[in-house]
């Protein structure tokens, strides 16, 4: 397993909360930071971070882009 921080296993945490675990069941980051109750520029180098380390999957879209866990 990845090291993670504390405020990306947070991220981790809530997607799983959001029901975010496959491709079909993206978040918005807005909705990851509300739910998270952190600032949106550390949730954002989290979730920037977690894709990073092959943790969630970024998929652009029109708007704002979705995020999904797809490891644990």
């Amino acid at each position: 397993m990845t090291e993670m921080t504390p405020v990306e296993e947070l991220v981790v945490k809530v997607l799983e909360e959001l029901g975010a675990t496959k491709d079909t069941a993206v978040r918005t980051a807005d909705d990851i930071t509300k739910k998270c109750g952190r600032p949106k520029g550390l949730v954002a180098n989290a979730l920037q971070s977690l894709a990073q380390k092959g943790i969630i999957k970024r998929v652009a879209r029109e708007k704002a882009a979705g995020y999904y866990l797809i490891k644990k």
